[in-house]
Parts: structure tokens; sequence; C-alpha cells
């Protein structure tokens, strides 16, 4: 894995050093493990890679800095979880998604970085191996955990997940392309919901 460290932080010194902006800064490219320790993580929403417009990847898969207008796919995330969960007598969460991070789900891409304008432009340059390897910790804990992969890139994760005690749930990405082909309706929030209720954990209040 060093190895290809290594040369993923060759790739992003050298794509700076060329005047491509990259998002999210820098500092910012660990802020969803950072936030949630391992032994706290209780769901995890799988992306693809950050928004590659400015002023929206802040770290957290699909979140974007808060009160900053909701990009189509966030946007389509909280019509799923309004169409899933019923009425709600509280607000949907700020756009940041603190509120379930706080919670305990960690919100992490494949690939935690891309160049502007460009999406998917930092695949297969060594996010994926590390990712891989935080997907697998996570999959062999004994504790049960909901992963949520949404998204080809994300779904190829999914054989690092030991299936006898965590829920898996896959989708389509809620981009605006595919979000009609089996996200909108794929009810993983109630899922995730009983799932942890079966196994005496307190449900996310999304």
């Amino acid at each position: 894995m060093l190895k290809h460290l290594a040369g993923l932080d060759a790739f992003l010194a050298a794509t700076r050093a060329a005047g491509t902006t990259v998002y999210p800064a820098p500092e910012h490219y660990f802020n969803a493990l950072n936030a949630v320790p391992p032994s706290e993580v209780k769901v995890v929403i799988l992306g693809q890679d950050p928004y590659h417009s400015a002023g929206l990847a802040n770290g957290f898969a699909f979140a974007v800095p808060e009160y900053v207008k909701p990009p189509p796919s966030l946007r389509n995330i909280l019509t799923e979880v309004q169409r899933d969960l019923g009425p709600r007598e509280v607000p949907l969460p700020d756009h940041d998604l603190m509120p379930w991070v706080k919670q305990g789900v960690l919100l992490l891409n494949a690939v935690l970085s891309v160049s502007k304008g460009v999406a998917g432009s930092h695949h297969n340059r060594g996010w994926e191996i590390f990712t891989d390897a935080v997907i697998a910790h996570l999959g062999a804990r004994a504790e049960p955990t909901v992963f949520m992969f949404w998204g080809k890139a994300a779904q190829r994760k999914a054989s690092f997940v030991q299936r006898d005690h965590h829920l898996i749930l896959t989708a389509p990405h809620p981009s605006p392309l595919s979000v009609y082909r089996g996200f909108a309706g794929c009810g993983h929030f109630s899922q995730c919901n009983r799932f942890l209720m079966d196994q005496a954990q307190r449900p996310i209040d999304w």
C-alpha cells in the first residue's frame, strides 16, 4: 500500500504544480475519517468522488458546506429521506450533514480528490487502495454496521465486507443521470434503521 500511496502523493503534487485546482483542499481529504472514529461508525455511506465545482467539496461524501445550495445528488438524497421516512416534525439536516456524522455516519468517497471540472479524474491513482483498506477494516469488525454503496465505484467495495452480521445496501448513484434507475425508492434509510434497532442500537435521526 505504501508504494501506491507514494504514487498518489506524487500525482497530486504534480497535478497542483501544473496549475490544476484540486478539490477539496489537501487539509480536508480525510475529514470524514477524522470526524468519526472507527469504533463509533454505525453506518457507512460510500460515494464515488468529490464534487468537482468550486466551493462544494469538503471532505465528506455528498455533503457541502453549511448554507451552500445543495447540488443535485444531495438534493436527491434528501428527497429520498423524505419519501422513505415520511413527513418530518423537524427540518432536514443542514447541507453539511453534520447531524448524521455526529450519530456515527461515515460519509466516505471511494476517491478522495478530483481535479476542477473533471469528474473521475483521480480514479485509479491510489485512493482506491486506501479506501479498500478502510472498508475492509470496518467490514471485519464484530459490531454490526450498515454499508450503503451508491454507484458502481462504491459497489465494487462490497466484497470487502463480511456479510454474516453486517447489512449491505446497494443502489445506483443519486446523481440526476441515475437517480431514477433505482436510487429513488431504494428505501435505504428505513432499512438501515430497522437493522440498527434489530441489533439493539439507536436508529439514525435522518
